[in-house]
């Protein structure tokens, strides 16, 4: 019997060690992690470095959370502007990122944050196409009232307004005005507006809500104040 527990306690050491190698590995990713979701000053090599610790963690313990989870350094160093990456580079980046998206959600799909961010991906690598959409849709039907995220979707939403059908048009309207009702502040609405077609297009959507128009004209003009 003896014998028999001692096989059995060193085959779960043996069966558990990759996934605790993994775990350690992915903390030395932390910080940087940290950094680049808050913006914090950070230097490339420490980002790069992060990376190689979860190159290494998905060695080890190939998951979906591990994947997912160098997608965001990876996305996080080739969409920031905090770093100059050569085009080749940042292309490199992005694949990686869009690769392991796929192969997390694909293990893991209920995840709202990392379909937003595969449709970012593909709109920086291919511009404003069905092949972002599908994703930015996911995100919405996975997490549709995570307040927290509509302002990169109302962004993403306005990017790909021409490649949008009728259908998702009226989709993504719903949740806009529904999302405008729930939200204590809109200024986050104002901040998405970058052309005139983006406030076109932002007014069309909550074109029923009352005093939308005119909150709208007074957050932008105080915007526009501020702007030297």
């Amino acid at each position: 019997m003896r014998v028999l527990l001692g096989i059995g306690g060193a085959l779960l050491v043996w069966l558990a060690w990759p996934v605790t190698k993994s775990a350690w590995q992915a903390q030395q990713a932390d910080t940087a992690t940290t950094a680049l979701r808050l913006n914090y000053k950070i230097s490339l090599n420490a980002v790069l470095n992060a990376i190689d610790a979860l190159d290494r963690a998905v060695e080890s313990d190939p998951t979906a959370s591990r994947h997912l989870q160098r997608s965001e350094l990876l996305a996080g160093v080739a969409l920031s502007p905090n770093f100059a990456p050569t085009d080749q580079q940042r292309t490199e980046w992005l694949l990686r990122a869009e690769n392991d998206l796929s192969l997390g959600l694909g293990d893991d799909p209920v995840r709202g944050i990392q379909w937003l961010r595969l449709s970012s991906v593909r709109m920086a690598l291919e511009g404003p196409s069905q092949r972002s959409v599908a994703p930015l849709l996911m995100s919405i039907d996975t997490a549709p009232m995570l307040l927290p995220l509509w302002p990169a979707r109302l962004r993403l939403i306005l990017d790909h307004w021409q490649v949008l059908t009728s259908s998702q048009r009226e989709k993504v309207a719903l949740y806009i005005v529904r999302t405008w009702q729930l939200s204590a502040s809109h200024e986050w609405f104002v901040d998405a507006i970058r052309t005139p077609i983006d406030e076109l297009f932002v007014r069309y959507y909550v074109r029923s809500e009352a005093g939308a128009q005119e909150e709208l004209s007074r957050l932008l003009g105080e915007r526009r104040s501020k702007t030297p």
